[in-house]
């Protein structure tokens, strides 16, 4: 999340909160996809991290960055920190360890969602070229230990970084380590959504299979294709996981709601100030009794910025995000964008792509959800190898493109985005398993290599 939502309407009840979901509604022909992708700064000549300050530091990077866009500055407590572009487009904004991530503006077509991405990297590459910066796309950091990992500026990260060890043993490799790739969908009403989320939940684990690319840390092979979801898993149980309840009757709004009511707070911003509230419970600020806070009353800001901070594989806000991707090549970003395009804007394929998880229960979604981090497309579920499923989704994404028909200025439809998934479920093989063999193989045991082969 770029920014941090500013409303002070006070809420006044849980109906207000379901409500405030409820609006996020809109008619199909105004669907669109946003795609948020993250990505690691290193310095070229020697694969070191890049710190905050400095000449040739990230807030170097965010400088050069808003001279050449002419976006507005996103600050906290005097530090730049992101931007974005204020007619309502894209926004930069720092991950903890100094990931640089773009939101992507919702966009109604691959074709846009593609375009946007190059001009944005076109100018992370002038910029950082400059500063003798480059930039490499993996799920997890390959070489740099935590504690050579920088720490940027941001008051809300402080906040959690003090919280994430009492509630779990890798929330600090989470925040400062990992990167993702991740596609924004709206939906039409409830039952939209509903329908929407349980689908988006029982393909996250091929997804995150499909797009396995973190299988190095500590400048070694770590055991893992996606060390980054193996993460999640450790992370804070409260807040991540599969959405067991999303699967039971009378799922909606209002199950969600008191789900998120149930989730830990971490804090509750008043002006610029973030007050450390971690552990505390919204209901006691719905109510007007947070003890660090006595008389505060919740608002829609206090609402918004509670959902940004809960993590399951499928995150609803006035929209649903899917988050189970490695981020990887620029390829395989606009990719991301095409199979949900194809999967979820399509009335026959959402079905369709329902009908494949028909007869997986929680427990069977739960299982696949430990085994992908390991085994990947190895996985098996319903008595199926999960590369199967893989083909299966990806085929389904390709048809729902196909009747979308939506065409570039070369008269080519959105399918052509979803060759690096049909490549890499043809062959059964992650990205991950693409770097192991180069690894042990040209690489001679050394990540370095990956820094320039994974650039973006």
């Amino acid at each position: 999340m770029a920014r941090d939502v500013v409303d002070a309407e006070i809420i006044e009840s849980r109906d207000d909160l379901v409500a405030w979901l409820a609006a996020g509604g809109k008619p199909a022909e105004s669907f669109r996809i946003g795609v948020e992708h993250e990505k690691f700064p290193f310095y070229a000549a020697d694969l070191r991290p890049v710190p905050y300050e400095g000449e040739r530091g990230v807030k170097s990077l965010l400088e050069g960055a808003k001279a050449r866009l002419g976006w507005a500055p996103i600050e906290d407590e005097g530090a730049l920190i992101g931007l974005y572009e204020p007619a309502g487009g894209g926004a930069i904004s720092l991950e903890p360890g100094g990931q640089f991530e773009l939101s992507g503006a919702p966009q109604p077509t691959v074709h846009a969602v593609a375009e946007e991405l190059d001009a944005h990297l076109n100018c992370m590459h002038a910029v950082g070229e400059s500063l003798g910066i480059g930039f490499f796309a993996l799920g997890l950091s390959p070489k740099w230990t935590l504690a050579e990992t920088p720490v940027m500026p941001k008051s809300r990260y402080r906040i959690m970084a003090r919280y994430m060890p009492k509630v779990g043993a890798r929330g600090l490799d989470m925040m400062f380590r990992t990167s993702t790739t991740q596609a924004n969908l709206d939906f039409a009403d409830e039952a939209d959504m509903v329908a929407k989320l349980r689908v988006g939940l029982a393909l996250q684990p091929t997804i995150t299979a499909l797009f396995a690319n973190s299988p190095f840390s500590d400048g070694a092979l770590n055991g893992f294709l996606s060390a980054r979801s193996e993460i999640w898993r450790h992370t804070d149980a409260a807040r991540t996981g599969m959405l067991a309840f999303a699967f039971a009757p009378g799922m909606g709004f209002e199950r969600y709601v008191d789900y998120a009511l149930d989730v830990p707070l971490y804090f509750v911003k008043r002006g610029e100030v973030y007050h450390d509230v971690a552990g505390a419970s919204f209901r006691d600020l719905l109510e007007g009794k947070l003890a660090a806070l006595p008389g505060e009353r919740a608002t829609v800001s206090d609402w918004a910025n509670h959902l940004s901070t809960i993590f399951p594989e499928v995150r609803l806000k006035r929209y649903l995000e899917m988050r189970g991707a490695d981020v990887g090549s620029r390829e395989r970003i606009v990719a991301l964008a095409a199979f949900c395009f194809g999967l979820f804007y399509d009335r026959d394929a959402l079905a369709a792509a329902g009908a494949l998880a028909r007869g997986w229960t929680a427990g069977d979604l739960q299982r696949l959800r430990d085994d992908v981090p390991r085994l990947g497309l190895k996985a098996r579920i319903g008595g199926r190898p999960l590369v199967e499923i893989a083909r299966d989704a990806v085929a389904i994404a390709r048809g729902g493109l196909a009747r979308r028909a939506r065409r570039d200025d070369a008269g080519r439809d959105e399918t052509v985005y979803l060759a690096p998934l049909e490549r890499i479920a043809a062959e059964g093989r992650t990205p991950a398993e693409v770097w192991i063999e180069r690894f042990n193989g040209p690489w001679r045991k050394s990540v370095d290599p990956v820094f320039g082969e994974a650039a973006i």
